[in-house]
């Protein structure tokens, strides 16, 4: 078992040593030691480390990858909330779609202004009513 201080975990990982401290506190990655004033982590946090990148990359919180190891480390991935968190993309993927849509229409629009185009008009309804904008 190679071991690794936080240093090159850090450099090997892409991410600030501040990071690595930060998952540790929340029970993410476990230090297997110290070297000096150095944490010590084994190896296979790295691939640990590419798991968190990816779940944060498609939208889930710590504590939901958190969820996704055992007490023990092993990785136990919730299809069930892998296919939620896809239709949540999903929802998003269309309303960032439709929001894109409306203003190419809207910056190309031949209306003598914004608000005599129909299509703006529907759009500000959309959001109006909470149907497009913010979470």
């Amino acid at each position: 078992m190679k071991l690794l201080d936080i240093a090159e975990v850090a450099k090997q990982a892409g991410v600030p040593a501040s990071t690595l401290r930060y998952y540790e506190e929340k029970g993410l990655i476990a230090s297997v030691g110290r070297r000096g004033l150095r944490r010590l982590f084994d190896s296979g946090v790295l691939e640990r480390l590419a798991l968190i990148a990816l779940g944060r990359a498609s939208g889930f919180s710590l504590d939901e990858i958190a969820r996704m190891f055992t007490r023990e480390g092993a990785v136990c991935i919730d299809r069930q909330a892998l296919k939620a968190k896809a239709d949540e993309l999903d929802r998003t993927i269309r309303k960032l779609s439709a929001m894109r849509d409306g203003l190419r229409h809207a910056a190309a629009c031949p209306a003598p202004s914004h608000m005599e185009c129909p299509t703006f008009r529907r759009l500000l309804s959309a959001a109006a009513a909470g149907a497009i904008g913010p979470d």
